[in-house]
């Protein structure tokens, strides 16, 4: 029981995971600072809020005669948050790996020798039903 922990554990993917998670942690803690510390104090200027959780605010009345506020300024903050992230993500790693992959496949196509084909594909169900069709219809005849 012990053994296959460990060998869960010592996975690469395990390990991977775990320290995605951590940079992802690392990574949110930055742009929630960069948001709260740049965004939000430029935004609450320009919506003369003391900061970008109370800008917006939309009093709904309840039922016991009070009310509730919903501030959309606290919603904007949280957009702006996932926009940067995703747009950084993007930037950082989605693009310059694809880009690299595209190259790669690109010198592989590029070096690879002329008569080199590749297999010929396996026949498809409907083809194969087609040939045990064709050769039942001989065997009969």
């Amino acid at each position: 029981m012990i053994k296959g922990f460990k060998e869960f554990i010592l996975r690469g993917n395990v390990i991977d995971l775990a320290v995605a998670v951590v940079i992802g942690a690392a990574f949110t803690a930055v742009v929630t600072s960069i948001v709260d510390n740049l965004f939000n104090p430029i935004i609450s200027a320009l919506f003369n809020a003391e900061s970008l959780n109370k800008a917006l605010p939309l009093a709904i009345p309840t039922v016991s005669g009070g009310s509730s506020t919903i501030y959309f300024g606290a919603i904007i903050g949280a957009i702006l948050n996932f926009l940067i992230i995703a747009a950084v993500v993007y930037f950082v790693f989605v693009l310059p790996i694809n880009t690299l992959k595209k190259r790669a496949d690109a010198l592989l196509a590029k070096n690879k020798p002329a008569g080199d084909n590749e297999a010929p594909l396996a026949p498809t169900e409907v083809e194969l039903l087609a040939e045990i069709r064709d050769l039942l219809a001989k065997r009969e005849v």
